[in-house]
């Protein structure tokens, strides 16, 4: 027997339910223990032994995303870690692949908004080989000039397939509306206008300012005990040399609205996003704004949103509400996308769903629900390597101290129907909502004259 493909995703979120209905409100050991240590170079190291598989991931977090782009260069991180792996004085793009794919080890970049990372995952018993290619990759670069050519042109390919995709147009114009000429406005891969300004030169030179140990946090997750960290990479790493680092200050200006932004295109589905300023990874409210989120529109099944908008009136097959926080304020966002002849009442309902939890405390039932779920998935953001490595890596970087895991379940089972109405009420700024819609307008009744205004407390759409 088996289940209808459209049933499947109900399936998995039941069986997920069950999981946090027989585990939530247990104290589980969420976290293996961690070991710090600061070279002399001043990189830190974050430890965790796991030898249930044969296999060490390595995962490297560079305090250089693409809020450090220069003005006119944006998306200069983007392919300086995505260069990393283009060459090295002592190995081609192809060598690199064919050793990584000789061990069946992997070796990746991701670049990010406040930081990038350099990824390693390899077998045990080959990881000194690995270890040497990723040092490489990481301290020699060679930034072949016909590759990082050859990466523009890809990126500028990828930059053009996002502008045929309306949510991808949507999140732009979205982030562009919001945050003005703030860092943050710009995607991380950069835009059509501004890639092809960057040359290796360029690149070479933000590497230059960037990759060193002192801007560098390295988190080492699997079969490796303390003392072959301390033997066979302390030594490699302590050859690099710290360098200052120029700190640029971020420019928090952000969006005072209400402000429409229509996007006309030929298609039957409006792609829409409704918001405004965020908030920062270390804001003191970030656990109530997480038990708010989730019962406004981040708990899937469970949400306001997607209860008043998918299931009482099927306008939309998928809504939901996050905050996107950052180390510097992010954004507060609802997405959703229905068919253009529903896009208005679906606007409204959001924007009802939203002043209601503004204005009238939640239910027991509502956040005692929230806090089992938040509390119960934590587990889940650990139960790899990989994961496990990622989440190290934020802790140190935002600061959360190496007992964070420990103490989540009793920071979000402190907040209080009072906390969820405070920072409702402070978080979701009605005078500044930035709309913006793609669609086609004509169908979506938001020709020409159409704007979003703010009546009265997100209290509707007028023409």
């Amino acid at each position: 027997m088996t289940l209808d493909t459209a049933k499947r995703p109900l399936f998995m979120l039941l069986i997920f339910f069950l999981f946090i209905s027989f585990f939530g409100g247990n104290d589980l050991q969420a976290m293996p223990p961690v070991q710090k240590t600061v070279l002399p170079n001043q990189l830190t190291i974050l430890h965790s032994e796991d030898h249930s598989l044969p296999f060490v991931t390595v995962e490297l977090l560079i305090d250089g995303g693409s809020r450090r782009d220069p003005s006119g260069q944006e998306g200069l991180a983007y392919l300086t870690i995505q260069g990393l792996l283009l060459g090295t004085s002592g190995h081609t793009l192809t060598q690199i692949n064919e050793e990584m794919d000789f061990m069946g080890a992997s070796l990746s970049a991701s670049p990010g908004r406040d930081y990038s990372s350099l990824n390693l995952r390899v077998l045990k018993k080959d990881m000194d080989k690995a270890l040497d290619i990723f040092m490489e990759v990481l301290t020699q670069p060679a930034f072949p000039d016909e590759e990082i050519k050859r990466e523009i042109e890809k990126t500028l390919a990828a930059i053009q397939t996002e502008d045929d995709q309306p949510g991808e147009v949507a999140e732009k114009e979205f982030r562009k509306a919001l945050y003005l000429s703030s860092p943050y406005g710009h995607p991380v891969n950069g835009t059509k206008e501004s890639i092809p300004k960057i040359t290796r030169e360029s690149v070479l030179r933000f590497y230059k300012e960037m990759f060193h140990p002192n801007n560098f946090i390295l988190a080492v997750i699997g079969d490796i005990t303390a003392e072959e960290v301390k033997a066979r990479l302390f030594p490699r790493l302590e050859k690099m040399q710290t360098a200052e680092i120029t700190q640029i200050p971020f420019d928090a200006k952000y969006a005072k609205g209400p402000e429409t932004i229509r996007i006309n295109r030929e298609i039957t589905q409006a792609n829409i996003i409704l918001g405004n300023e965020g908030i920062s990874r270390e804001n003191p409210d970030f656990y109530a704004i997480s038990v708010m989120n989730y019962i406004l529109g981040g708990g899937g099944f469970a949400s306001r949103l997607l209860e008043e908008i998918r299931n009482k009136r099927g306008l939309a097959y998928s809504v939901e509400s996050f905050f996107d926080p950052g180390k510097y304020p992010g954004s507060f966002q609802i997405v959703l996308q229905t068919k253009n002849t529903s896009a208005r009442e679906a606007i409204s309902l959001a924007l009802q769903q939203v002043d209601l939890i503004r204005k009238e405390p939640v239910s027991d039932k509502e956040i005692e629900g929230a806090k089992k779920y938040l509390i119960g998935s934590f587990p889940m953001r650990l139960d790899t390597q990989a994961k496990l490595a990622n989440v190290l890596l934020q802790i140190q970087y935002y600061g959360l101290g190496l007992d964070y895991p420990g103490k989540y379940p009793s920071l979000i089972q402190s907040v209080t129907k009072e906390d969820v109405l405070r920072v409702a009420k402070k978080y979701l700024q009605p005078d500044n909502c930035i709309l913006v819609v793609v669609a086609n307008l004509k169908d979506a009744g938001m020709s020409e004259g159409f704007e979003f205004r703010q009546v009265s407390s997100w209290g509707g759409i007028t023409e």
